[in-house]
Order: structure tokens, then C-alpha cells, then sequence
């Protein structure tokens, strides 16, 4: 992984074999990265990704692996018992153009993934919500 430091915003480039929310987590803990924006693309070989079953409240996973273009990645940085949590969406194309998409549990980069980080000044947790088993953003000011 390769970064530049815009103050207040970073870009990363990940490279092949690296995993992604693997790597933001470890940049945002080195670099004291506490909650933001995530917004990416590039290209995959390898993801598992999600949804969640709100009647059961737990996500349901399906591994895809071949090329994929990652034409979409999003998300947020927060904070889950004092560490760091990256959570993203992902959409992602194969190679006949067809379209996957959900909550991303891992991805591998193929080529390169470009990822941009905008970092907000003030700390933000989650809260586990028993109604759905989500944790949601925690949005009260302490």
C-alpha cells in the first residue's frame, strides 16, 4: 500500500493480493483514523460479500471469485469497543458485465484498488441494536 497525506483526507493505493478492509483498518489505526468516509475503485479477484436478514439478524455471505471491476466502494470508519470498524458496501462487475453488490465482508485485489479516505474531526461508535443485530452509528455528541 502506497498513501498521501491531504490533512484532513488520504488516498491510498492497494495494491495486488492486498486485502481491503484488512488494510484500511490497519491504516486508520496507524494513522489514529477514528470515523470517516470511504469511497473507492478498482479491480478484485476474490470478495465475500452480504445482506443482512433482518428476520433472522444475521447477514447471509456468498463468495465470488474470478475478475471483478470494483466500480463502487463505500462506507464509513467508526469505532466498535475502542477499535477501529470499516464498514463498505461494494458493487463489482465480471467479466460479462454482470453486477454483484452488498455489505463486503473481504475483498483481494487483483490490479489496483484507489481508495479515498475523508476524515471527520469528531469520534464516532456503534451501538448494537437489538431489533435488527445491527450496530448502528452511535450519533449522540458526548
Amino acid at each position: 500500500m502506497e498513501f498521501r497525506d491531504l490533512g484532513d483526507r488520504y488516498i491510498l493505493r492497494l495494491d495486488p493480493g492486498e486485502e481491503i478492509i484488512d488494510s484500511l483498518k490497519r491504516f486508520c489505526s496507524e494513522n489514529k483514523i477514528e470515523s470517516g468516509r470511504v469511497m473507492g475503485i478498482g479491480a478484485i479477484r476474490q470478495t465475500r460479500i452480504g445482506y443482512i436478514n433482518l428476520e433472522s439478524k444475521d447477514y447471509i455471505f456468498r463468495e465470488f471469485i474470478g475478475d471483478y471491476e470494483l466500480t463502487s466502494l463505500m462506507g464509513n470508519i467508526s469505532i466498535v469497543d475502542g477499535d477501529v470498524f470499516i464498514h463498505l458496501h461494494i458493487t463489482a462487475t465480471d467479466t460479462d458485465f454482470n453486477m454483484i453488490g452488498g455489505h463486503l465482508d473481504f475483498a483481494i485485489v487483483s490490479a489496483t484498488a484507489e481508495i479515498f479516505i475523508d476524515v471527520y474531526n469528531e469520534r464516532f461508535a456503534r451501538i448494537f441494536d437489538p431489533d435488527t443485530g445491527l450496530r448502528k452509528l452511535d450519533l449522540k455528541k458526548d
